[in-house]
């Protein structure tokens, strides 16, 4: 009789127990995601950019009973970022000159929903749910990898550089609340920000720092140029003769680049020299200079001679100046010339 007596107490107790939420402590971490790295990105693309990265968000709560469980609902929130202003329309990384590149973060690969910081709010951040065991001995746990998709907007006017933003501090944010039952199965908190009626309710920033990068290749292109013609001379020549020729190019803005001319085709030694069009042994030497003084030699020698530029995005052009200068003795009738290699590097 008394064997049966303490058996009917111990059902009335687990079944008085059982009815209430358990008083156990959850807490959800996160792991830091890679760089989410959109590689190279090209001007006035056709097509837009995409990446991807992705974290877990793991949730622990200790021991309660042996049929127990727990259930979260959890708000992971992302911010406009270190370089940006507004988190919609589109984020925004900049390059460090502070030129801007627009792009955007989504919930789901349909790159339809924005990712945003605060619930309650739109954009919203990506809700999640987790649901699992908590068994007497060693407590339960539950985990989900988050991924998160970047999309670069096709036809940007881009400059030239290495771009990226960071997301760290009060732009990474988890809020979470929980509910956790001693029997059967827990019923999910009617939101991540529920604090009343559920077993928990936290907030924790910073957990899930990360950064996105993109790179513009500088790029150069048009290239247009003119001839210098050094006009007609009647024998010897007695006085320089000046002429200019012109190198058009359309360089990216913020790309630099370097421009060569070699000694063409008939130089002896560092002397640039037109070549009798008939007699291969009768020449006019002649110099090409990178400003109009006529002093700063233009040649081909990193660091020594070349002109260097950065593009602004639209045409530029470039004048060569040239001098024929005088001869030494008579000049042989004809027609002369010479062709120099232009060398554009960025």
């Amino acid at each position: 009789m008394s064997m049966r007596l303490l058996l009917g107490g111990v059902l009335a107790l687990a079944g008085v127990v059982g009815a209430g939420v358990a008083r156990a402590d959850t807490t959800c971490t996160t792991t830091t995601p890679v760089t989410a790295a959109f590689g190279n990105v090209g001007n006035a693309a056709a097509a837009p950019s995409f990446t991807t990265t992705t974290f877990t968000i793991t949730c622990n709560t200790t021991a309660l009973s042996l049929l127990a469980t727990a259930s979260v609902r959890a708000c992971i929130g992302i911010g406009v970022g270190s370089t940006g202003v507004a988190i919609s329309p589109l984020r925004r990384m900049t390059n460090t000159t502070a030129d801007p590149l627009s792009f955007q973060l989504f919930t789901s690969a349909a790159y339809s929903t924005i990712w945003g910081l605060t619930p309650g709010t739109t954009p919203g951040p990506q809700v999640v749910d987790l649901n699992y065991s908590v068994p007497l001995l060693t407590g339960g746990s539950g985990a989900v990898t988050v991924t998160i998709y970047g999309r670069i907007p096709a036809s940007q006017t881009l400059a030239a550089g290495s771009y990226s933003t960071s997301f760290s501090g009060a732009d990474v944010r988890l809020e979470y609340a929980y509910n956790e039952v001693l029997l059967g199965t827990a019923t999910a908190p009617a939101a991540c920000t529920t604090a009343t009626g559920v077993s928990g309710h936290k907030t924790a920033t910073g957990g899930f720092p990360f950064t996105v990068t993109a790179t513009v290749l500088p790029q150069c292109s048009a290239y247009v140029t003119t001839d210098m013609d050094f006009g007609s001379s009647a024998g010897t020549i007695t006085a320089n003769i000046d002429r200019t020729s012109t190198i058009g190019l359309t360089c990216l803005n913020r790309t630099a680049y370097t421009i060569a001319l070699d000694n063409g085709l008939y130089a002896n030694g560092s002397v640039r020299r037109m070549r009798h069009t008939t007699n291969p042994a009768w020449f006019i030497p002649y110099a090409l200079y990178r400003e109009s003084t006529r002093t700063q030699r233009w040649g081909s020698t990193a660091n020594v001679d070349l002109v260097s530029g950065t593009g602004t995005g639209s045409a530029q052009t470039l004048t060569v100046y040239g001098r024929a200068p005088p001869t030494v003795g008579a000049v042989a009738a004809g027609s002369y010339s010479d062709q120099i290699k232009v060398t554009i590097t960025y």
